[in-house]
């Protein structure tokens, strides 16, 4: 755990995008209205779970699974489970270009310092996993017999740059045993690693991409304030889900694009960072497509991202790295002034006129091979990305 963060608590959330599994017309695609009226067709969906009403952060949001950082996480116990992965420093998940320096914190702190011998970059990976099944019923496991043979293929697939799309690996576990596992893992995370241990699985952490880091603005969600690794993953088809009826009520597979509509509709609410990847990935209908570029684009790296909230006479702004009105200490106690603002470039903001109304304002030119949102029109939500 790193005991040096001053605001925020560190998460780990996974953005699960899974082939629709053909229905009885044969169609493995949906359509969508999305940019100026015309439709994009998409084969795969998203998962997206609801908080609970009773939820201390983001009470009835829709949000990607993920949560706060256990020690176990970090826990030792992880070297005897990754057995021929100990050696490499990074478990196998290969070397990120972005220098050391420009790393976001909680990717380049250095964990021996603070009594861990997992890197973070293995540790957040293991945190998303282990979220994910508690919350959905999802495991992203991969057979521990296979340790030898999956080290030697993951270095194959690298050299080839060619990263098939991932099986969810529950196909082999009886429901039984997944039930029984889930509830002691809600119980305590810590038994994450004792049903690797028993079951003999691996969580499957070569599977997630790094994609992001999202920091929670000062005041917008009341004392909650955490700074999370967002992972993006692609599977074939849409496993089994449930919903945990506690912390989560309800869950969907969705396409980017239904849920960004049924938001402009008032029929969910998402929280900004939802609303700005749910953007970006409407770049890639084809699920092949996602899964090339999120496999090669991780290999550069990401930016840390803390929203700087200003505020406007009807509205407010977030304003995001690279905007011309980001302040350089991004710690959130910084004071914008906003009368020079007069929107000409560079824009990096996400402008929200009340809860359901978002517009997306950007001039700059993404860092580390990423993304811009694509530009879409979505009535009644006026929501559009100047490009």
């Amino acid at each position: 755990m790193n005991s040096t963060l001053k605001h925020w608590k560190e998460a780990a959330t996974l953005i699960l995008a899974a082939g629709h599994r053909l229905c009885a017309e044969g169609l493995g695609t949906r359509t969508a209205p999305v940019a100026a009226g015309a439709p994009l067709h998409f084969d795969y969906d998203v998962l997206l779970l609801k908080r609970s009403s009773k939820s201390g952060f983001m009470p009835n949001a829709y949000v990607f699974p993920g949560g706060q950082v256990d020690s176990s996480d970090f826990s030792s116990e992880w070297l005897d489970i990754f057995t021929s992965f100990r050696s490499s420093p990074t478990f196998g998940l290969g070397r990120i270009k972005q220098p050391p320096e420009t790393r976001p914190p909680m990717f380049a702190t250095d964990r021996l310092k603070l009594g861990s011998p997992i890197p973070g970059e293995v540790a957040f990976r293991i945190c998303a996993l282990r979220e994910t099944f508690e919350e959905s019923g999802v495991l992203l496991v991969v057979p521990k017999t296979d340790e030898k043979s999956l080290l030697k293929s993951i270095e194959d697939m690298r050299v080839s740059n060619d990263m098939p799309l991932t099986q969810s690996g529950m196909s082999t576990l009886c429901t039984s045993e997944l039930t029984k596992w889930r509830a002691l893992v809600n119980q305590n995370p810590s038994n994450f690693i004792r049903m690797c241990r028993e079951l003999e699985v691996l969580p499957n952490i070569w599977a997630l991409h790094e994609w992001g880091n999202w920091l929670t603005p000062k005041g917008r969600y009341g004392s909650s304030r955490f700074d999370t690794a967002f992972f993006i993953c692609c599977l074939k088809e849409i496993p089994h889900t449930l919903q945990d009826k506690k912390e989560i009520q309800d869950f969907q597979w969705s396409t980017p694009s239904e849920v960004l509509q049924r938001f402009g509709e008032r029929e969910l609410w998402i929280a900004p960072p939802q609303f700005y990847e749910l953007s970006r990935m409407c770049r890639f209908p084809l699920l092949s497509d996602l899964h090339k570029f999120s496999s090669q684009r991780a290999t550069e790296g990401c930016e840390q991202w803390m929203p700087v909230v200003l505020l406007k006479d009807d509205h407010y702004i977030s304003l995001l790295p690279g905007d011309k009105l980001y302040p350089l200490d991004s710690s959130g106690e910084s004071v914008v002034d906003s009368s020079q603002d007069q929107e000409d470039s560079p824009l990096h903001r996400i402008v929200v006129m009340d809860p359901y109304t978002v517009n997306l304002k950007i001039t700059i030119t993404p860092k580390y091979n990423h993304l811009l949102p694509i530009l879409r029109s979505a009535q009644p939500m006026d929501s559009k990305a100047q490009l």
